[in-house]
This record gives structure tokens, C-alpha cells and sequence, in this order.
């Protein structure tokens, strides 16, 4: 397995000097050997740790060299708006769950998760773009972490229909008063939606009673 991690940091070097070589060559003005590059990079970095049966080294090694991919193309091309830290906030959370071990499926730690997140995207949204809140987004999708936590540990899938349902129903009533609010197009998805709960609980408990 040395070898094989050997012949990769190799070939990895080689390969990134001669990408770094021919941008050079053919087109200076543009920086695109750091694509190829960082791929290749990911080589030797993973052969490494799975060779040492680390996991929890590999998902942070990893997550500094994406991050650090992401930094480098956020200064190249757009170094006046640093939309790096919204990309890098769940890169981060890879490592975050991968040291927790066992407790990463705990429900504290995703309500922990999910409150850290909302907060943290909510602040971006109403210090840096406070015209629209587009936090909503974000928030409505890692709530379900906690959710779908709670009601799997507990078995309560027709419950689970329910109040998920309702969460479906007033993201997409939020969603039509901040952005369309000429326009009422939300009962069309709500409508649907309520198809899921009605289905489970004429399914579950209807059908005991016949």
C-alpha cells in the first residue's frame, strides 16, 4: 500500500507541473491548471488515510483542501464579494460529524446543527443582502434534520406526515408573500402536500377499523 500511496504523490506532482506548464504556455491570462490540480490533489490525500484507516483525518484533510479551493477561486474571480463562507459553512460540518462519531446521530446534536445553521445563514442574509430574505431557503431544508430525527426515533410516521406537511405548507406561504405576493400560487403545492398526511392516516388507522 506504500507504493501505491507513493506512485500517487508521483504522479500527482508530475501531473500538476505539467498542467501548470502548458496554462503557462498556451494561456497565461487564464489560472485553469488549479482545477485539474485539485482533483489530483485529493489522490495521494485519500490513498493516505484510508492506508492508515483514518477516516476522521481524511474528511478534515479534505475539507481544508476544498476550502482552500474555494477561497482560491473566490479571489481569482470575484474577490469583491466573498461568497466563499456560504460554500465552506457545510464543507465544515464533515469533519464536525465525522469526530462526533456515534453522537452525530443523536437528536441534540442535529438541533444544534440545524439552529448553528440557521443562525449562521441568517446573519449573512441580513448584514450582506437585506433586501430579500432568501435565509428561508437554507432554514427550511436543514430543519427537516431534526425532524425527521425526532419522529424516526420515535416511530411516529403518520405524526411525522403531519408536521411535516405543515412545515412544507408555511415555507411555501412565506415563500409566495416575499416574493409573489401579487400572486397566490402556494395552494397549488399545499394542495398537494396534504395528499401525504391524509394518505397515511386513512392507511394506518382507517384501515384497522375495517
Amino acid at each position: 500500500m506504500k507504493n501505491y500511496v507513493g506512485f500517487a504523490t508521483a504522479g500527482c506532482i508530475m501531473s500538476m507541473i505539467f498542467f501548470m506548464i502548458v496554462n503557462y504556455i498556451t494561456s497565461p491570462n487564464t489560472l485553469w491548471f488549479i482545477y485539474p490540480c485539485f482533483f489530483l490533489l485529493l489522490w495521494p490525500i485519500s490513498l493516505y488515510f484510508v492506508f492508515k484507516k483514518s477516516a476522521k483525518q481524511l474528511s478534515l484533510f479534505c475539507s481544508l483542501v476544498l476550502i482552500a479551493f474555494l477561497i482560491t477561486e473566490n479571489l481569482i474571480h470575484s474577490p469583491d464579494y466573498l461568497w466563499f463562507f456560504y460554500a465552506a459553512y457545510p464543507i465544515i460540518w464533515w469533519p464536525i460529524l465525522m469526530h462526533l462519531g456515534a453522537k452525530s446521530g443523536s437528536l441534540r446534536v442535529a438541533i444544534v446543527g440545524s439552529l448553528t445553521t440557521i443562525i449562521y445563514y441568517s446573519s449573512f442574509n441580513f448584514f450582506g443582502s437585506p433586501d430579500y430574505p432568501w435565509a428561508i431557503y437554507p432554514a427550511f431544508a436543514v430543519i427537516w434534520w431534526p425532524l425527521a430525527l425526532y419522529h424516526a426515533k420515535r416511530r411516529s410516521f403518520v405524526f411525522f406526515s403531519f408536521t411535516a406537511s405543515l412545515l412544507i405548507s408555511v415555507f411555501f406561504i412565506t415563500v409566495n408573500i416575499v416574493s409573489s405576493p401579487d400572486t397566490v400560487w402556494a395552494v397549488y403545492p399545499i394542495f398537494a402536500v396534504i395528499w401525504w398526511p391524509l394518505s397515511m392516516y386513512f392507511y394506518v388507522y382507517k384501515k384497522k377499523s375495517i
